[in-house]
């Protein structure tokens, strides 16, 4: 994670900079009527588009591929937010330039939907920092764990806060979003009760990932994650904690490691070698290319996915 300073000072010097993109962009633009809605990464994207249906336009600004925790926002991407009707985002606990950039946006204009509001996130941690931890305290120097969308039962409380900003945006369709996100909403409950069916019997309930971004989903089905890294991806862990993870691994006869697609699985890797483990995807579905998409490839797909991998450990 980016020095939060130095991140602060470059979205400082982009504010600046993006009304004169902004205005660029606004004769660009063509005019439309339909709700201009921007997000930041897919899930926040998929959740909202389900929502929007046809009244409105919706865009993400971090494309497949871009790390969430790392990601800042161009003077373009700034410009985009001001000029939209509604922006959606996760938290300040994942999209940590949010702030600043919200007081160079008029509010007044922009609905502003911070869709995990009402939901207490999970603390996080500092177990780098500290090697004599305890396997169920994985993270980084996060205060919160951000990463609320995969539990579906979360999910649903994100969606129910997008639809209720959407309206405040656009009361017009009022009952067209209601309407949506109630259909989503079911989606998601069916969702959640594959989850419920699929894990409940299972002896084993641990699981060994690469990314602690699954303590929302563990905490939902009563599992527990064991992570390599922390909240954020790009962390490495110590060669204390790697040693303690590969004793854990051995002496827990763990199968199967887990790995994201978007951060690079070298750590992972190494631990399966030592460890005579598989490796397998779980995926944070922080992003999906728009050629996974045009296949039918959506939050709810990946979900399901994860669900079939984590039944190679839960079981």
């Amino acid at each position: 994670m980016k020095n939060k300073k130095i991140m602060g000072f470059s979205i400082l010097l982009l504010s600046i900079l993006f009304v004169v993109a902004g205005c660029g962009n606004k004769q660009e633009t063509a005019k439309t009527d339909k709700l201009q809605v921007v997000t930041t990464f897919y899930p926040m994207y998929d959740f909202t588009k389900n929502v929007v249906g046809d009244n409105g336009e919706v865009s993400v600004l971090m494309k497949a591929g871009t790390e969430p925790h790392d990601y800042e926002p161009s003077a373009k991407d700034i410009a985009k937010i001001a000029d939209s009707d509604v922006f959606v985002y996760n938290s300040e606990e994942m999209e940590t330039w949010v702030g600043s950039v919200l007081k160079n946006i008029d509010t007044k204009k922009t609905v502003v939907i911070d869709a995990s509001k009402e939901i207490k996130l999970l603390e996080g941690s500092h177990e780098e920092e500290d090697e004599d931890h305890d396997h169920d305290h994985e993270g980084h120097s996060h205060a919160h764990d951000p990463h609320v969308w995969l539990d579906p039962v979360l999910a649903k409380e994100e969606v129910n806060a997008i639809k209720e900003g959407l309206i405040q945006a656009d009361k017009t369709n009022k009952a067209s979003y209601e309407k949506n996100a109630k259909t989503y909403s079911d989606k998601l409950d069916a969702l959640n009760e594959k989850f419920e069916v699929g894990l409940k019997d299972a002896k084993n309930r641990t699981f060994v990932t690469q990314h602690a971004a699954f303590a929302y989903l563990a905490a939902r089905y009563d599992l527990k994650q064991v992570a390599i890294s922390g909240i954020s991806p790009d962390q490495e862990p110590s060669p204390a904690k790697l040693a303690e993870l590969n004793d854990f691994v051995k002496e827990n006869n763990i199968k199967v490691i887990y790995f994201e697609e978007t951060a690079s699985p070298k750590i992972a890797k190494t631990l399966a070698k030592e460890t005579g483990a598989t490796l397998a995807v779980l995926s944070p579905i922080e992003g999906i290319t728009k050629e996974d998409q045009d296949q039918g490839i959506d939050y709810i797909k990946v979900m399901e996915n994860n669900l079939k991998a984590l039944q190679e450990t839960i079981k």
